[in-house]
């Protein structure tokens, strides 16, 4: 069965949209529910291989992330870190079991409170995610091994504000790896710094914009009609 993801949740005093460019023709995979009163869990994981052949394995991934999800983080007054290693370890766990053996998988998966206006989240060796504010543009780094490696791995699972006005971007490796074949730039890569550029000077006013914003950019950089790799954006904002 083909994974699809549900249709986002809308949040009070935010809102939370991704899409990809082109045709996903690879492992990446992003979802997001309410899992409670209060909280929006969400998550963008990159499953190796490409999707013709990996359609068990995420939809197991899908499954896990639904369901434990939902019952990890549904009770008002869950340790919110403990929470997210658990889901964690359940995920890698189920992609091993799902490919039978070892099955790298980088993976982002955050839970915003919807009151407080906080983030815990869990970075398995995903592209960083960028948040941006009246600070300036700082990374949430690499928390932990990508799942689907080790059958015991954890990730650690801080937590950070997001102020109003904040914006949180997730990018898949293909956004970053994205090239340019033109005669001026022979196989450069589009890089995180010019992700960060990006976000950094874009003014749009939601959510499913900013995702846009930073694929349109990506796309026309890579300036080739066929995409050798997922390219997703999944933005949280803070309004």
């Amino acid at each position: 069965m083909e994974s699809i993801p549900g249709e986002f949740p809308k949040i009070d005093g935010a809102e939370i949209a991704a899409t990809t460019y082109g045709r996903r023709v690879a492992g990446d995979f992003y979802d997001s529910l309410r899992v409670g009163p209060e909280r929006i869990l969400f998550g963008l994981l990159d499953i190796a291989g490409r999707r013709e052949s990996n359609q068990n394995i995420l939809s197991t991934a899908q499954k896990i992330f639904r369901t434990l999800g939902t019952e990890f983080f549904a009770p008002p007054d869950i340790n919110e870190s403990e929470a997210m290693t658990s889901l964690c370890l359940r995920l890698n766990r189920g992609l091993m079991e799902a490919a039978a053996g070892v099955h790298p998988c980088p993976a982002f998966i955050g839970c915003y409170h919807e009151k407080f206006g906080t983030l815990c989240y869990t970075n398995a060796g995903h592209t960083p995610g960028l948040l941006r504010d009246g600070n300036g543009i700082s990374e949430l780094a690499s928390t932990g091994l990508p799942l689907g490696l080790f059958s015991h791995a954890t990730c650690d699972a801080p937590t950070v504000a997001l102020e109003k006005g904040s914006v949180l971007l997730l990018v898949s490796r293909g956004v970053v790896e994205g090239k340019c074949k033109d005669d001026k730039a022979e196989d450069l890569e589009f890089g995180l710094e010019r992700v960060k550029e990006r976000l950094q000077s874009d003014s749009s006013p939601n959510a499913q914009a900013v995702c846009g914003s930073i694929l349109n950019t990506v796309g026309e950089f890579s300036c080739e009609p066929v995409v050798p790799d997922d390219m997703t954006a999944l933005a949280l904002v803070r309004i």
